[in-house]
């Protein structure tokens, strides 16, 4: 009985559903404690305040850091599902990784700041959170969504080691030549690459290796099934955290979430679909085509978050935090536009 429900969560059809379900309970759960007014803390500094013993045990901090369970949730079970004896094939693509670092750092920086000037030219906090927005690649999630979509995991993992390096070195770049003179913290990023893709990785790693080693393939598939069913409740669970935080917002002021939105969804449609058909284009089979379209179409909202509360006023930083009440409802429907175009477009590729 329990695994028919589990096996609920499993059917693709019906997860849009599980979706909305998810925001409308994050709302009323933000609403309930009334925790919209609370002052933006990066879940990287809440992990901070407890080694330092500064940490306040309260509503609003206890459901910031469910976003770094949340996620914990989402990318462990993708990571122990990659056999990572595959990482050495999926390294030799070096077609796929120039596809990555041009559409992330040649195109996606400018097409936000073209979208920004051309839908939101007279209102600068929100101009200012839409070009922090598009700074970084994501480094994190967009694992979780080349996982759903199956996509080629190993490859995926590796697009965003690529990415996370990079954006270490071009983000202030980036951030002076479209924004300004600011003051950012570089390690920020390298915190985020530990804690959202760092824990996840070492836990995939020995949960495979121990697993396989003592009990052998067979119980490990039978443990796949689990793995699968947790990835999809950290994503609901990650949905719920979210909205709890700041998806009232959509009540409260509903023409503040269309103007973000609009360019956002746009953005993320263009660059999907511009580099899923690039993939095509060039001869790739479709679990590369998607795990490179989805490593350059996410972004890293962590690091747009901690940016804007660093450097400009709550106003430009509650701008970012719209990024992902928007950013996962796309992708994954995203995952469906892929999941629909598989055959027709990769029909006896490999």
């Amino acid at each position: 009985m329990f695994k028919r429900l589990l096996e609920k969560l499993h059917n693709f059809r019906l997860l849009p559903i599980f979706v909305i379900f998810s925001m409308i309970v994050g709302i009323a759960i933000g609403r309930w404690y009334g925790i919209s007014n609370f002052e933006l803390t990066p879940p990287i500094d809440a992990i901070k305040a407890i080694f330092h013993g500064t940490y306040e045990l309260n509503v609003p901090n206890v459901i910031v850091l469910g976003v770094v369970v949340g996620l914990f949730m989402m990318m462990y079970p993708a990571m122990a599902n990659i056999k990572f004896e595959d990482l050495g094939k999926a390294a030799k693509s070096p077609k796929q990784l120039f596809i990555v670092v041009f559409f992330n750092y040649a195109v996606a920086p400018f097409f936000m700041l073209l979208l920004a000037k051309i839908f939101l030219s007279g209102q600068q906090d929100l101009y200012t959170g839409l070009i922090l927005y598009g700074l970084a690649p994501c480094i994190a999630m967009v694992i979780v969504f080349t996982y759903l979509a199956a996509g080629n995991g190993p490859l995926a993992i590796i697009l965003v080691a690529v990415n996370s390096i990079i954006q270490m070195i071009l983000i202030p770049v980036y951030a002076k030549i479209l924004l300004g003179e600011i003051h950012f913290n570089v390690w920020v990023v390298g915190e985020s690459v530990v804690l959202y893709l760092g824990l996840p990785l070492l836990a995939g790693i020995l949960t495979r290796f121990l697993g396989v080693k003592k009990r052998g393939e067979e119980w490990f598939r039978k443990l796949k099934f689990y793995l699968d069913t947790l990835s999809i409740v950290g994503l609901l669970f990650t949905l719920i955290v979210m909205f709890a935080l700041k998806g009232d917002l959509i009540l409260q002021k509903p023409l503040f979430i269309i103007q973000m939105a609009i360019p956002m969804t746009l953005f993320f449609w263009i660059m999907f679909s511009i580099v899923y058909l690039t993939g095509w284009k060039l001869g790739l089979n479709y679990r590369d085509a998607v795990a490179v379209a989805f490593n350059s179409t996410g972004r890293d909202f962590e690091i747009a978050i901690a940016i804007a509360i660093t450097a400009f006023n709550p106003t430009v930083a509650l701008a970012t935090v719209i990024g992902p009440l928007i950013e996962v409802p796309v992708m994954l429907v995203l995952v469906w536009f892929a999941k629909n175009t598989e055959y027709k477009l990769f029909k006896g590729r490999d």
